[in-house]
């Protein structure tokens, strides 16, 4: 995993992606583990949240649409995180037996 891009939890100012490259135990890569954890369990208590306000039977238009935005973006997070490990696994295969991913 030396030298190889990893995708960080978080975009740059004009919302591109972001990486750093390393070994993976560089304060910046401990940064992005611990962001993409909270990311984790926020999106844990998210689907939470959701679940108990779609049971609401008052539950009114703007509150689904809020939940639904959160929703949305609470999944472009886990999107990202799951990219970002997606990848350091197949390049954790690919240097371990030289095939391109997990067989």
């Amino acid at each position: 995993m030396n030298g190889e891009p990893r995708l960080l939890p978080w975009a740059s100012p004009e919302g591109k992606p972001t990486y750093v490259v390393g070994n993976g135990t560089g304060r910046v890569s401990r940064l992005a583990d611990e962001i993409e954890g909270l990311q984790l369990r926020m999106a844990d208590d998210l689907l939470a949240h959701a679940t108990a306000l779609l049971a609401e039977p008052r539950v009114t238009g703007g509150e689904l649409r809020y939940i639904a935005g959160c929703l949305r973006d609470s999944l472009s997070d886990v999107k990202r995180v799951a990219e970002s490990r997606g990848a350091r696994l197949e390049q954790k295969y690919s240097a371990s037996d030289g095939h391109a991913g997990p067989s």
